[in-house]
């Protein structure tokens, strides 16, 4: 009599490093691979359980002592947007949307770097080359598409003005990484890119528009919560967001489970594929 395992994926965990959110602390991921014919099930599998993709990787916060991180997505039925939200809109109403392949392009690595030395000086991409950029662009083994928005320019033509790495779940779209003209401040670009994402979700029937990790008490993070009709995946579910300052980033050294069980926890989609 024969007997069939699941081909489950490996797990590990980075060393700690300083954390790019709040000041003082170290974070360590839990991460697994994403390749093979059974890429995108398990993507979207991890992605409703709070993991998030770069390039061939799946990754979930799991600091030791911190529980700060926690992913964040617009439910997009329950999205109205705030009066500061439609103003925002109206602002950028002569932008147009292209929705390419994951391909790179110089005019993109030309924006991403005025946006990184504007914006992340000093973050751990701050010395990405064009071949590192192109790779976070292509590297992908999943439905995977580069969002870009153009503005008119006194030529007649378009200027790049935003774009955003953007994955396609079975549930959502997933905003994996996107960046603007930092020129362009007032048009709060990105703000706006996450408004046309819900519209973009909205006109495809997907219920949900997932934000990255939202950290209380980072001011990078804190626009995340200004959307409405955003839930976060706390200890195993999504919940509502609520009164964002209610959440803590206060460190506890009973944050975080020991790894062995986050993983065991880790449901893992049924259409993984077998060894007799």
């Amino acid at each position: 009599m024969r007997h069939t395992l699941p081909i489950a994926p490996q797990f590990y965990v980075t060393a700690p490093q300083p954390c790019p959110y709040l000041e003082g602390r170290m974070e360590r991921k839990l991460f697994t691979a994403l390749q093979g014919d059974y890429a995108e099930t398990l993507n979207d599998s991890l992605s409703k359980q709070g993991f998030r993709r770069s390039q061939n990787v799946l990754y979930r916060p799991s600091c030791a002592e911190c529980a700060a991180c926690l992913s964040a997505r617009i439910r997009v039925a329950d999205f109205v947007p705030s009066r500061t939200q439609r103003r925002i809109a109206r602002r950028n109403a002569d932008l147009t949307r292209r929705a390419n392949a994951p391909w790179a392009t110089e005019e993109q690595y030309a924006l991403f770097r005025r946006y990184l030395d504007s914006r992340h000086a000093d973050g751990g991409m701050a010395d990405m080359d064009i071949f590192e950029f192109a790779a976070m662009i292509e590297e992908t083994p999943i439905r995977s598409r580069v969002i870009e928005y153009g503005r008119p320019d006194a030529d007649g033509g378009s200027a790049l003005a935003a774009v955003c790495l953007t994955d396609v779940l079975d549930d959502g779209l997933s905003m994996v990484y996107s960046f603007y003209d930092p020129a362009d401040a007032r048009a709060s670009l990105g703000t706006y890119a996450i408004l046309d994402h819900v519209a973009i979700a909205r006109e495809a029937g997907l219920p949900y528009v997932y934000l990255g990790y939202w950290v209380p008490g980072s001011a990078k993070m804190g626009y995340k919560s200004r959307f409405s009709g955003v839930e976060i995946y706390v200890r195993g579910s999504w919940q509502t967001l609520g009164d964002p300052a209610s959440y803590s980033a206060d460190t506890h050294p009973l944050s975080t489970d020991p790894i062995a069980e986050q993983v065991a926890r880790i449901s893992l989609p049924d259409s993984l594929p077998t060894r007799g």
